[in-house]
């Protein structure tokens, strides 16, 4: 079964969605399941993971309740807040929806850097880890160092990097991501999705051959078991298609498509096939 394993639902109307802004025109409109359908026919792709993009918990309500009613949605990466102190009782209330199956703090976005190695923090990831339970993590190449240190502490964790930790592909930054991640994956309880690459070159001229080293270094460090696809649709259009995101991993990815396009999501979010 193909599986998109990064895409985002929203309503502009929800009073909890403040992104997509009004500048970017190509995704500020509503964007739900009806709108990816044919993507995901022409791919031949079965369902998805509907990432949240909002750092409340009315998004995860929001997009459970999307879930409940669509089957192309194969489960939920929402948020919940990992310093409240109240997060053991939010997290055991969502983790009886069969289709919640990851949490994403919103780490590029705050500005302590370090936030994720706060002791509030790092008390509520004792319990993903516990429960075996996934988060995504959504970072940009300063936060590697404190992945890294999280990671030694909680080797365990059963993390994903989102938009392998997005590079600098514009500028063709390289060296400190690539040491980054690839100490990052050392640690075999990680993977990588690739995804969300077009949007870190430049919107306008980019091309394949920019994108494809950094590819090629996340499948060489992490293998073929370790990595997954994901579209990042919508934001994906702010720089291409969808039918460009497929086109550039399939060029790329060189042999275990299977596994690259769905078997490596499904173990690691423990989908149901």
């Amino acid at each position: 079964m193909r599986l998109d394993a990064h895409q985002h639902y929203w309503q502009l109307e929800n009073q909890w969605t403040n992104w997509p802004t009004e500048d970017l025109q190509a995704i500020y409109k509503d964007f739900l399941p009806e709108n990816l359908a044919a993507h995901l026919k022409k791919h031949q792709i079965k369902q998805s993971i509907v990432v949240q993009a909002a750092p409340t918990e009315e998004e995860t309500k929001f997009l459970l309740e999307l879930a409940d009613n669509h089957q192309t949605i194969a489960g939920v990466v929402g948020w919940l807040d990992l310093a409240d102190p109240s997060f053991p009782e939010r997290f055991f209330h969502y983790k009886q929806h069969a289709k919640f199956i990851g949490i994403r703090p919103m780490l590029q976005d705050l500005s302590d850097d370090r936030w994720i190695l706060r002791p509030d923090v790092k008390s509520n990831l004792k319990i993903l880890v516990e429960n075996d339970f996934p988060i995504d993590l959504l970072i940009y190449p300063k936060h590697l160092p404190s992945i890294i240190e999280l990671l030694s502490e909680f080797p365990g964790l059963r993390a994903v990097v989102n938009h392998c930790a997005k590079p600098n592909i514009k500028d063709q930054e390289w060296a400190t991501w690539a040491e980054g991640i690839a100490k990052i994956a050392q640690y075999p309880s990680t993977m990588c999705k690739i995804s969300g690459l077009i949007t870190e070159a430049d919107h306008q001229t980019w091309k394949p051959a920019d994108i494809k080293p950094y590819i090629e270094h996340v499948y060489h460090v992490f293998g073929e078991k370790r990595v997954m696809f994901g579209s990042d649709w919508p934001v994906c259009l702010l720089a291409g298609t969808y039918d460009d995101v497929i086109n550039i991993v399939e060029e790329t990815i060189p042999q275990d498509h299977a596994a690259f396009f769905g078997k490596n999501a499904q173990s690691f979010y423990k989908v149901d096939k």
